[in-house]
């Protein structure tokens, strides 16, 4: 049967009665205990990282993330990204045909546990289709289309003001289990911040060229008022229509203004 985690942006809710929150301790690590992450899975999880900082574009990071995915999850073999752009819903990126197919069906009903990730804000859950399940028109397109058995999603946010879902596909009965969805949701987690402070990043890298831009046409429009003796409205206008006549950046043409003035200063 599907399950959702309830829990603040998809992680689970801790039932204190259960696990006796109140008499929780500090947990002492041991330095010299062997390391809990495979060895694989941390290299897997550092080139994921590089991706996402050193792409240019969304595209080659959505990419390494569905491909990275079977490789980090137990059990998956298929995995997309689904995000809402628009209040539509659109798959940026998919490992496969079949991962792709899935979410197009999910759009085509208007129903499933990708799409509820999405609308509800945490991970929903369906470890055997076959087992029952709350979408119904889905899961008998599903079974009867593609070879997924189980599935799963998990909300992510992009940081460019998209929000959206990891989607992790299984071809076996009980293939995504309990530890499979724990490592769903802990990689849906790292590409959230990875997504976010590329993010802020891109956009820090975006306006310091536009700062940098407005100060050479600044200089440029000064530079053009002291030589022709006119104000700084012609002097732009000056500019502008320079750069059309060229069809170059007006940027480009404040650029060259300058440097003409420096190449002549220091003759």
């Amino acid at each position: 049967m599907a399950r959702r985690r309830d829990g603040e942006d998809g992680w689970p809710k801790v039932d204190e009665q259960e696990t006796g929150a109140s008499e929780l301790r500090p947990v002492l690590v041991d330095p010299s205990a062997p390391a809990v992450v495979d060895p694989s899975t941390a290299q897997l999880f550092r080139a994921l990282a590089d991706v996402v900082y050193v792409a240019d574009d969304y595209s080659r990071v959505y990419e390494a993330i569905v491909r990275a995915a079977p490789h980090l999850v137990e059990g998956c073999h298929h995995a997309s990204l689904m995000l809402r752009v628009d209040g539509r819903f659109v798959t940026v990126a998919s490992s496969d045909s079949t991962a792709a197919q899935v979410d197009s069906i999910e759009r085509e009903l208007d129903e499933g546990p990708c799409l509820d990730a999405i609308k509800e804000q945490t991970v929903f859950h369906d470890a055997d289709l076959a087992d029952g399940s709350p979408w119904p028109r889905l899961t008998e397109r599903v079974l009867a289309d593609t070879p997924v058995r189980s599935m799963a999603g998990f909300r992510i946010r992009t940081g460019n003001g998209h929000d959206g879902a990891l989607n992790l596909f299984s071809d076996r009965s009980g293939g995504l289990s309990e530890r499979a969805v724990d490592q769903g949701i802990v990689l849906a987690s790292f590409i959230t911040v990875a997504l976010v402070a590329s993010h802020e990043r891109r956009s820090a890298q975006t306006l310091r060229s536009g700062l940098l831009s407005n100060r050479e046409i600044g200089k440029a429009v000064g530079l053009m008022m002291a030589f022709h003796s006119i104000d700084d409205e012609a002097a732009f206008t000056m500019l502008r229509r320079t750069s059309q006549q060229m069809n170059v950046k007006l940027v480009e043409v404040a650029r060259q203004v300058v440097d003409d003035h420096n190449t002549r200063g220091q003759g």
